[in-house]
């Protein structure tokens, strides 16, 4: 059988119920008019609380009637939340913790009926490294429980947590995979030209609301409240995971088609390069070797063709001012570290943190990086590094098991051949192991680079397990014809 006729096998197709209809898009379009018609008459108190509860009956609508769309929106809703928060505040009075950032935690925890769902089978559909890590953070959660307060672990769990239950969430409804690639095909195609839109014009002019939050933030690593000052963090929370999160769609940029993957490129590239991000730079890099180490001959010679043609389509950009400058200084820093005061700092803090990272056995516990301040106001301890981070939270008796998960999930998705015929696939597995790469450097491995990271190994897995079925359905194991068998879509 030729690789056509593999794949022109039939496969489960959604039912009429779970399609896309107009009535999931009114659902949708009733939360934006909500929004723009309380934020138009001033009623930021009310949006705080009414938007992350709308969102929620949103999501568990499209998570029962449409899980195909139910994945796009939850996407959406990462992206844009912190933009939302920032033109309210700046409408409406800064307020700090704000409860509409609860938005994407309600949408994405959706998911644990999955998980609940399908824990008796986890192990046998693949999700066993799932549960290793969620059950890890959950013992991070008592042990922050008994020593911290309620509500800072609580916030805290939701970061750990969340993302897996998403990751898990995709796996296990791997039958849907091909529906689940077009609709993060599209989503992430509009994601790179809309953020990178923003973040370009972000640099440019810095708006009033960004400004403003910057001011209230007093966050000096992000740069100056002023036009080409600051570092672009687009319509997400920091440069970090806005860094993150183009650098995953910059990546399976390359394995679309869609028309719009050009000017989303030049959008995409220079607000990635403004974000001044030199982890998520040096995580495209892994990215990309993955991508091109990892393909068939003929898929590689595409892609090398499509990186050409974005290469002379951005580049000439990013020589020009006012762009021209500001990257090729932070370009510099790369190559002179001893003297870069940032990477000083970073490596500081990483000695100063090892010992008490790695000491403690149990560890302190999920909500033990954030402290109250003089003022009282909650700020965070920065570890700069998502393994430090791991093992002062859930000490080896968690940490082992939730890094054991990762790498196991990381060993899986590259076991698989078919991935080298599917470059969605392997730009899953290749965003997946980009961001693995930055833990080094940062927690990307909560919120949303968490849920990036965690969703797109979910998207690897449910890929593999995919391919498995067809496989078996269509009679072959090495190329042999057996008897046809089907594996249970359970």
């Amino acid at each position: 059988m030729t690789y056509r006729q593999f794949h022109q096998v039939p496969t489960p197709e959604l039912s009429e119920k779970e399609q896309p209809t107009t009535l999931a898009w009114l659902a949708i379009g009733a939360l934006i008019l909500f929004t723009l018609a309380c934020y138009v008459a001033g009623a930021g108190g009310i949006l705080r609380l009414a938007f992350p509860a709308g969102s929620f009956l949103v999501g568990v609508f499209l998570y029962v009637r449409y899980p195909v769309l139910y994945i796009g929106y939850t996407w959406w809703i990462w992206f844009l939340i912190a933009l939302i928060r920032r033109l309210i505040d700046f409408r409406s009075g800064w307020v700090e913790p704000s409860p509409i950032l609860l938005a994407p935690f309600l949408v994405t925890l959706i998911t644990a009926a999955t998980f609940f769902r399908y824990l008796p089978k986890a192990s046998r559909m693949g999700g066993l490294p799932f549960v290793m890590a969620i059950f890890a953070v959950l013992y991070g959660f008592l042990i922050g429980s008994v020593n911290y307060q309620p509500l800072v672990v609580f916030r805290t769990m939701l970061d750990w947590i969340s993302p897996l239950f998403f990751g898990f969430h995709i796996l296990v409804n791997w039958r849907y995979y091909p529906q689940y690639r077009k609709n993060m095909e599209t989503v992430f195609v509009w994601s790179v030209l809309l953020t990178g839109l923003y973040g370009v014009v972000q640099y440019l002019i810095a708006p009033e609301w960004d400004r403003y939050w910057l001011t209230q933030t007093k966050l000096t690593s992000f740069g100056q409240p002023a036009p080409m000052q600051m570092r672009v963090w687009s319509t997400m929370h920091s440069p970090g995971p806005f860094a993150v999160s183009m650098m995953a769609g910059l990546l399976l940029l390359f394995s679309s088609k869609n028309p719009l993957r050009i000017p989303a490129s030049v959008a995409g590239y220079l607000a990635f390069l403004l974000s001044m991000a030199r982890g998520a730079w040096g995580g495209w890099v892994v990215g990309l070797l993955s991508l091109l180490t990892n393909l068939k001959p003929k898929l590689q010679m595409r892609l090398i063709l499509t990186i050409l043609i974005m290469a002379t389509c951005v580049v000439p950009l990013v020589t020009i001012e006012p762009f021209g400058s500001m990257v090729s200084e932070r370009f510099g820093t790369i190559s002179n570290l001893e003297n870069d005061q940032s990477y000083q700092d970073r490596t500081a803090n990483y000695d100063r943190n090892i010992g008490i990272a790695l000491s403690n056995v149990l560890g302190n516990g999920i909500g033990g990086t954030w402290v109250v301040d003089k003022d009282g106001k909650l700020i965070q301890i920065v570890l700069d590094s998502g393994i430090l981070d791991t093992f002062f939270a859930l000490g080896w008796f968690g940490g082992l098991p939730y890094l054991g998960g990762l790498l196991l999930l990381l060993y899986d998705v590259y076991q698989t051949s078919e991935a080298r015929s599917d470059p969605f696939a392997n730009a899953a597995r290749s965003i997946s192991l980009a961001i693995v790469f930055q833990l080094v450097f940062s927690s990307l491995m909560i919120s949303l680079g968490g849920v990036v990271m965690w969703g797109f190994l979910g998207v690897a897995m449910a890929a593999k397990r995919y391919y498995q079925h067809q496989r078996l359905s269509a009679g072959i194991i090495n190329g042999y014809p057996l008897p046809t068998q089907k594996l249970p879509l359970t």
